[in-house]
């Protein structure tokens, strides 16, 4: 922790807080994080979007991984890594896209190095492992960041990309987001080891644990992790321990397996109002700074709004697009399938 729940710095050993351009770059994309939270929450209450996994309470995971990585890097996001895209540089209206139920993936990975969403859990991590491990043998600098949630964790697939990670000590940092639930499953049902960081011990994987509301925090450690990675020191697994504010998504009854008075306690050690406490402590944030980053996500908020409330035809024809590079036998195949049966429709009209 290099910031209390108060907004008090804390001297760390070992760990020097970011300058303080990089806190108010912070901040400010966490005011926009937030907004954009509540916008879509908002739409799938108006039917724009058929489901949505909230990050409010935890954007602040969201913003320093989008914020530590140099522009060749890549990230790897989970289905509630929204943000963490946005921050990246991709369209929030195509980041949703996904979610509206329009695209399998409504953006191009290459434009941003920001891999599609992964709804099923963990399955983009051995992919991210082998991004790394070819940016390694091509002698690139980059370096991949890899997100998951406490509940990824569990899945075989975590386990077999850090141990690939590992024995071919590929550059790319694990970040698992801890939240404290995988949809009603606490994490006391989920594992038995002293914290999430404890996984990496046994693939020789190094693990470091980091208040995940605290934004100082995380750009340090996820910041010297991405680092450390890029100059050949190989993966590591940090574990951020925060707290999933809102339901899993909107289709969740989170009441059913968590108290009030829980969730409650988590809002006192708000990511937003913390690194706002200090950041006017140190003068560095006023009334008129934040008036104008509020009405910047008010920006973002109504693109996103205007982009979502467009009616968008479906062509079926696009089903065959961007499936493969180059379509295979049986992918062109179907698709004729499927233009023949469209054309037959529509003479019949």
């Amino acid at each position: 922790m290099l910031i209390d729940p108060h907004g008090n710095a804390v001297d760390a050993s070992g760990y020097a807080a970011p300058d303080g351009p990089a806190l108010l770059r912070a901040f400010a994309a966490l005011v926009t994080a937030r907004r954009l939270n509540d916008q879509a929450y908002a739409l799938v209450r108006q039917g724009r979007l058929a489901v949505y996994p909230s990050s409010h309470g935890q954007e602040a995971c969201q913003v320093a991984a989008a914020q530590v990585l140099a522009d060749g890097d890549w990230l790897f996001p989970t289905y509630r890594d929204t943000i963490a895209a946005v921050g990246r540089g991709v369209d929030p209206v195509e980041a949703l896209s996904l979610l509206k139920g329009d695209w399998h993936c409504g953006y191009d990975p290459y434009e941003h190095n920001v891999a599609p969403h992964a709804t099923p859990l963990a399955t983009q991590l051995p992919h991210a492992v082998g991004v790394a491990h070819a940016a390694r043998l091509r002698g690139e600098p980059t370096v991949v960041l890899a997100l998951c949630g406490d509940g990824g964790t569990s899945e075989g697939d975590f386990h077999e990309a850090l141990n690939f990670a590992a024995v071919l000590r590929a550059p790319v940092v694990f970040f698992v987001q801890n939240n404290e639930y995988a949809i009603s499953v606490p994490l006391a049902r989920q594992t038995a080891a002293p914290s999430l960081a404890h996984k990496g011990i046994g693939y020789g994987v190094p693990g470091e644990r980091v208040d995940g509301n605290d934004a100082a925090a995380l750009l340090t450690v996820l910041g010297a992790a991405v680092e450390r990675a890029r100059a050949g020191g190989g993966p590591q697994l940090i574990e951020a321990h925060t707290y999933r504010m809102q339901a899993h998504t909107n289709a969740d009854d989170a009441t059913r397996y968590r108290r009030d008075d829980e969730v409650a306690a988590w809002v006192e050690r708000d990511p937003i109002t913390r690194l706002e406490a200090h950041l006017r402590e140190r003068g560095l944030l006023d009334d008129a700074q934040l008036a104008d980053i509020t009405a910047q996500a008010e920006h973002v908020a109504t693109h996103l709004r205007d982009g979502l409330n467009r009616d968008v035809e479906p062509d079926p024809a696009m089903l065959f697009d961007h499936v493969y590079a180059s379509p295979t036998p049986q992918l062109t195949e179907q698709a004729a399938l499927v233009a023949d049966e469209l054309d037959r429709e529509g003479a019949l009209r």
